[in-house]
C-alpha cells in the first residue's frame, strides 16, 4: 500500500486510505487496519522516502561543511520526490484549514528536519548556546525541505544543481553568520 500510495502521490494525487486500497488490490478493511487515516499513511509514505536522507552521517568537523554536505547529500532526493513531498504538504495544509483541534494538526508534524539540521550541527553546540543553536536550526528549516525547493523551483526558477548550489550557499552564511555572531559577542 505504502508504494501504491507513493506512486499516486508521484503523479501528484491526495489519495484518500479507500483510493489506495482499491489501486493497490488491497480490501478497506485491511487497508484501514495498517492506516486508520490519511495522515497515517501519508506519514508511512514520507518515511519510506525520506529513509536515505534520515540516515546522514557527517564526519566533517566544521559547521558549515556539515550542513552545506547535508543539503548536497539530501536535496537531489528530495528534487526526485518532489511530487510526494509536494502531495504531503499539500495535505498537512488541508488538514489545517479550518482546524482547530491541536492533535489534527499534530497527525502531519514533520519534524525530521530539525533533527537532521541540529545532527548537521552539533559541533557548533561547543561555542553556541542552546538558544542560539535553536535559532540556526529554525532559520535553516526555512532553507532546507521541500518548501525551500519550492521557492527555489517555482519562484526563482531554478532547479536541480543550481537548486542545490543556491541552498547550500545559504545554509553555509546562515551558519557562518551564526558563528559571527557568537565569537563577537564576547561569550
Amino acid at each position: 500500500m505504502v508504494e501504491t500510495a507513493n506512486d499516486m502521490m508521484r503523479q501528484g494525487l491526495s489519495p484518500s486510505v479507500s483510493e489506495v486500497a482499491e489501486t493497490a488490490g488491497v480490501s478497506r478493511s485491511t487497508a484501514y487496519r495498517y492506516f486508520p487515516t490519511q495522515a497515517v499513511m501519508i506519514q508511512a509514505v514520507v518515511a519510506e522516502t525520506l529513509g536515505p536522507i534520515l540516515a546522514w552521517q557527517s564526519e566533517l568537523s566544521d559547521p558549515g561543511d556539515r550542513v552545506a554536505a547535508l543539503v548536497e547529500e539530501s536535496f537531489p532526493s528530495i528534487s526526485k520526490n518532489a511530487t510526494t513531498f509536494r502531495a504531503a504538504l499539500k495535505l498537512s495544509l488541508e488538514n489545517q484549514i479550518g482546524s482547530t483541534d491541536p492533535e489534527e494538526n499534530k497527525s502531519f508534524a514533520r519534524g525530521h528536519r530539525i533533527e537532521l539540521l541540529e545532527r548537521a550541527l552539533s559541533p557548533i553546540r561547543k561555542t553556541c548556546s542552546e538558544e542560539q543553536v535553536t535559532r540556526l536550526s529554525r532559520a535553516l528549516s526555512m532553507i532546507y525541505g521541500i518548501e525551500g525547493l519550492i521557492v527555489l523551483k517555482d519562484i526563482c526558477g531554478i532547479e536541480g544543481e543550481d537548486a542545490t548550489d543556491v541552498a547550500r550557499w545559504a545554509a553555509r552564511a546562515l551558519v557562518q553568520a551564526a558563528m559571527a555572531e557568537t565569537s563577537g559577542s564576547g561569550d
